[in-house]
């Protein structure tokens, strides 16, 4: 299954999935000549790659290759992602080439992994996290508040549609599917009067003029694990797991394993009306904040039934099983407050 060339002078015991401790700065591994990673192609996915492949040419000294895909993902584009099985879609068929050995690692953005990943793969590393929040786009308008009243704004984020009729029970929210790309195309054909996306993925392309505004996070609570990239593995590459968690940058990973152990226990997916973002200083003591809305049972446009349910707690973090106690404390705050996730709107369980 491998495509790692290594000569191993000593035998290196099996690595759990994940490492709780920073790893040593010196490669374990001896001679990788190439490795190849799987990617999406569109032009954010393939940044993310990029990215990481010039982290391991610059400090690992390896051979890196680029295996362009198209997931299930991006060929639905006429319905919801809550509708169709959420966003792993867009990670399975890397994982099937990372199985059949035609791939060593995947790149993903973690708003888009579930937390717990199916059985022989692992999370190697999460890098230092870009910018988490979200950006207000428009032709027209410079904020939110601009709107008219009854304006059409895009998203198929169950997350930022609840949130968005919080602030502006008048919006029409209309789903919007397809990469960067076809979204601002579809913007700029006029088809809504604004659109929400990740700030990271536009400042990480150079697209920042595009941006209006920045949402705070008090308007607009961010995702678990938005602006933070992750590298996926097969569970038994202890040589990958090793080496790449060189790579790791412990403050994010700690903060979005508390924020994903969120969205772990109220469901298990990415493709819920939910809300998790941490702030502050891990050993001090992380903020985890979590949002969580009921959208309506007819259409993604409509009014949530319910008011947003609010959570948060802090607590000193410096390893992932304190961590996940921090999300799973404000997970069993959500519930107590009224968030229960049901099929009634006909979605699939899962942010």
């Amino acid at each position: 299954m491998q495509h790692s060339s290594c000569i191993f002078l000593f035998s290196v015991p099996t690595a759990p999935q994940r490492i709780d401790t920073y790893a040593p700065e010196i490669s374990t591994t001896l001679m990788v000549k190439k490795v190849i990673i799987a990617t999406r192609e569109s032009r954010l996915a393939l940044w993310q790659a990029e990215h990481v492949k010039a982290l391991l040419e610059a400090r690992m000294g390896w051979q890196v290759e680029l295996l362009g895909m198209t997931t299930m993902g991006d060929q639905i584009q006429d319905r919801s992602l809550s509708k169709v099985g959420g966003k792993g879609l867009f990670v399975k068929e890397l994982e099937v080439a990372i199985e059949e050995g035609r791939a060593d690692m995947a790149v993903h953005s973690l708003k888009d992994v579930p937390m717990d990943l199916p059985d022989g793969f692992a999370l190697a590393c999460v890098l230092e996290r870009g910018d988490p929040h979200d950006a207000f786009v428009s032709n027209n308008f410079d904020s939110l508040a601009a709107l008219p009243l009854g304006a059409v704004v895009g998203t198929s984020s169950l997350r930022r549609l609840v949130l968005l009729k919080a602030i502006r029970p008048d919006l029409l929210v209309k789903p919007l599917r397809g990469n960067l790309d076809t979204r601002l195309r579809k913007l700029d054909e006029g088809q809504y009067d604004a659109i929400v996306l990740a700030a990271a993925g536009l400042q990480r392309l150079g697209m920042q003029a595009r941006i209006k505004s920045i949402f705070s996070s008090q308007d607009m609570l961010p995702a678990a694990g938005q602006g933070a990239l992750g590298i996926e593995v097969a569970a038994s590459r202890s040589d990958l797991i090793q080496d790449l968690a060189t790579l790791a940058d412990m403050p994010t990973w700690l903060a979005v394993t508390a924020e994903r152990t969120v969205s772990r226990a109220m469901g298990g997916s990415c493709s819920m009306p939910l809300a998790a973002f941490t702030t502050g200083n891990a050993a001090e003591g992380l903020l985890l904040r979590a949002a969580w809305g009921d959208p309506a049972s007819d259409q993604l446009a409509s009014t949530p039934l319910k008011p947003m349910v609010y959570a948060s707690d802090t607590a000193s973090v410096s390893n992932f099983a304190q961590a996940e106690a921090l999300g799973d404390k404000v997970a069993s705050a959500l519930r107590a407050g009224g968030a229960v996730w049901t099929n009634n709107a006909g979605l699939v369980q899962g942010q």
